[in-house]
C-alpha cells in the first residue's frame, strides 16, 4: 500500500472543500478575511511588518487577480498567501556568525519527514547576528518553514514549541499567519503539502534544479474555508496522519524484522548450520583442489570458526574469475544494466535495456549469463544490490562501472549470491571502503582476498533450496500483512 498517495488524496479533498460536510451555520470565509485584514493592518501600523510593495492597503481588490485552479464551496474565498500570512525568505550568515551554542540555525537537511530534525548536524548563530543582519529571517514556534530550492520541493515543517526562536537559510521561506496562528498554520501546512500549487508555480533552473522565488511564494493561491471548517479539516487530517503513521511504523518494523531474520538465515547457511551434512558428498577441499590446484586453503578465520568437516575455507579469487571480459561482434544485441535497474535487498531482480554491443563494450563492466554482479559502491553494497545475470540478449551484457562481476566453476550461482548478500561479506567490504564521502567503494584487490566458505556441491543445492523456502515463507507473510493493511483503508 502506498500511504503517500492516500495521504495526498485526503489533502486534495481537504483543500477543495470535499473532506468534511459544509455547515451552513459557519461564518463565511469572508468574515475570517475581514479579521485577518484588520490584524494585518494593526501589525503594519505598529511597524512589526512592512506593507507589501505596490499595495496601498489590504483591501479586497487584488484578491481576484488570478485564475482559481479549481472550484471551491460558495462560503470559501480565494486569496494569495501574503494576504493571510507574513512570508519571508531565509538568510546566509558569514562563517564568523556561527557559534557553539546560540540561536538554532536551520538548513534544509534539518527538514526531515515534514518535521524539524535539529539532532542532525545542528548549527547555531550568535544572538547578535540573529537580531541584526539576519533579523528578517527570525522564526518562532508555530511558523512554517518550506524549502524553495529542489529537487525535491515540498519539504515543509511547522517549527515545534521546543524552539523559542531560530533562524533559517536562503533555500527556504518562513510563513507566519497574521491571525489565529496555530489553526491557520496547520491548515496551510496541509494545503502546501498537497503540492498542487507548489508544482504549478515551480520553475526549472540550471543542473536540474527546481525553484520557487519569494514573490512566487507570496503569490501562491490559497483556498480559504470558514474558520469552523478549518478547525474540522485540521482535526480529520490529524486523525488520518495518526493512522498512517501507525500503519507505516508497524509496516517498517515488520520489514526490519524480516530483513534481520533473513540475514540470520544466511549467517547460519554460511556456517553450515542450516541443512544436515551428507558424509557421502565429495569433500569441498577435494573439489576445490581438483578444479584449482593452486587454491589456498584457510585453516583459521574468526568469521567461520567451526565449519563442517567436509567444507573448506578459501579466498574469493581462488573460486571466482573477477571482472571477466566478453568478446562479441559489435552489431549484436546485448543487455545494458545501470545501477538504477538493480533491485536491492534479498531479491534477485534486475532489468536491462537492449543496446548494440559496440555501443557499450567500452567504458562499462562486462558480464554474461550466470555471472554474479555485486555493487561495490556505498550504499548500494550495504543495500545488497546484487544478482545473478540471466536471460541477457545473446547471453551477454555490460553495465555500470560500480559493479564487480564474479564467475565460478566451483560454486553454483545461487549459492554464490547468498554469500555475497551475507552480513560477513558486506562487513568485510565496508571496513575497507576508500574514497570521499558519498563515493566510497571497496576495491577489487580487497574483495579477492576475502575468505569464503565452500560446501560440497550437493550441500550447496540443499542450502539454496532451504533458504528459498524460508524466504518464500517470509515474503508470503509480508504480502499477506500488506494486503490486510491495504484493506483497512
Amino acid at each position: 500500500m502506498d500511504t503517500q498517495k492516500l495521504r495526498q488524496r485526503i489533502l486534495d479533498l481537504a483543500i477543495r472543500g470535499k473532506l468534511v460536510p459544509q455547515d451552513p451555520n459557519d461564518e463565511p470565509a469572508s468574515v475570517l478575511l475581514d479579521r485577518i485584514r484588520a490584524e494585518k493592518e494593526r501589525l503594519i501600523a505598529e511597524g512589526k511588518i512592512k506593507r507589501p510593495k505596490s499595495k496601498k492597503s489590504t483591501d479586497k481588490s487584488h484578491y481576484q487577480h488570478f485564475t482559481p485552479p479549481f472550484e471551491i464551496p460558495d462560503s470559501w474565498e480565494w486569496v494569495r498567501l501574503e494576504d493571510i500570512a507574513y512570508v519571508a525568505s531565509g538568510s546566509t550568515p558569514s562563517k564568523e556568525s556561527f557559534v557553539p551554542n546560540g540561536i538554532p540555525y536551520l538548513k534544509m537537511y534539518n527538514l526531515r519527514k515534514q518535521r524539524i530534525d535539529f539532532q542532525y548536524q545542528p548549527q547555531y548563530i550568535s544572538e547578535e547576528v540573529h537580531n541584526g543582519k539576519l533579523s528578517r529571517s527570525r522564526a518562532t514556534a508555530g511558523d512554517i518553514i518550506m524549502n524553495i530550492v529542489g529537487p525535491p520541493l515540498g519539504k515543509i515543517a511547522i517549527i515545534p514549541t521546543s524552539f523559542k526562536e531560530c533562524n533559517f537559510n536562503q533555500a527556504a521561506v518562513m510563513i507566519r499567519p497574521f491571525y489565529m496562528k496555530d489553526i491557520l498554520a496547520e491548515y496551510l501546512f496541509n494545503y502546501l503539502e498537497e503540492m498542487t500549487e507548489i508544482n504549478c508555480i515551480s520553475t526549472k533552473g540550471t543542473a536540474g534544479q527546481v525553484n520557487i522565488s519569494l514573490t512566487q511564494a507570496q503569490n501562491m493561491r490559497i483556498s480559504l474555508p470558514p474558520i469552523g471548517e478549518i478547525i474540522r479539516i485540521n482535526e480529520i487530517v490529524r486523525q488520518y496522519r495518526g493512522i498512517f503513521e501507525t500503519l507505516e511504523s508497524s509496516y517498517n518494523e515488520l520489514t526490519e524484522s524480516i530483513a534481520k531474520t533473513k540475514s540470520k538465515i544466511l549467517d547460519l547457511a554460511m556456517q553450515g548450520k542450516l541443512v544436515p551434512q551428507d558424509p557421502a558428498d565429495e569433500p569441498a577441499a577435494d573439489m576445490l583442489l581438483r578444479i584449482n590446484p593452486k587454491a589456498k586453503i584457510i585453516t583459521d578465520n574468526p568469521h567461520y570458526p567451526q565449519l563442517p568437516d567436509n567444507w573448506v575455507l578459501t579466498r574469493i579469487k581462488d573460486v571466482f574469475e573477477i571482472n571477466p571480459k566478453n568478446k562479441a561482434a559489435d552489431n549484436i544485441q546485448a543487455g545494458f544494466v545501470p545501477m538504477a535497474l538493480i533491485h536491492d535487498g534479498y531479491s534477485d531482480k534486475f532489468h536491462y535495456d537492449v543496446r548494440q554491443w559496440g555501443e557499450i563494450k567500452s567504458g562499462f563492466t562486462h558480464f554474461a549469463d550466470g555471472d554474479i554482479a555485486v555493487a561495490k559502491i556505498s550504499p548500494c553494497l550495504e543495500n545488497r544490490k546484487s544478482m545473478i545475470l540471466r536471460d541477457l540478449p545473446n547471453g551477454i551484457g555490460a553495465g555500470t562501472t560500480e559493479l564487480l562481476i564474479f564467475r565460478s566453476t566451483i560454486l553454483i550461482p545461487e549459492f554464490s549470491l547468498l554469500f555475497f548478500k551475507s552480513y560477513n561479506f558486506i562487513k568485510c567490504c565496508t571496513g575497507t571502503f576508500n574514497g570521499v564521502v558519498g563515493q566510497q567503494r571497496v576495491g577489487k584487490s580487497i574483495v579477492e582476498d576475502i575468505h569464503i566458505p565452500i560446501p560440497p556441491l550437493n550441500t550447496q543445492r540443499a542450502i539454496v533450496q532451504r533458504v528459498q523456502d524460508w524466504f518464500d515463507c517470509f515474503d508470503n507473510i509480508f504480502a499477506g500483512i500488506s494486503n490486510e493493511r491495504d484493506s483497512l483503508i
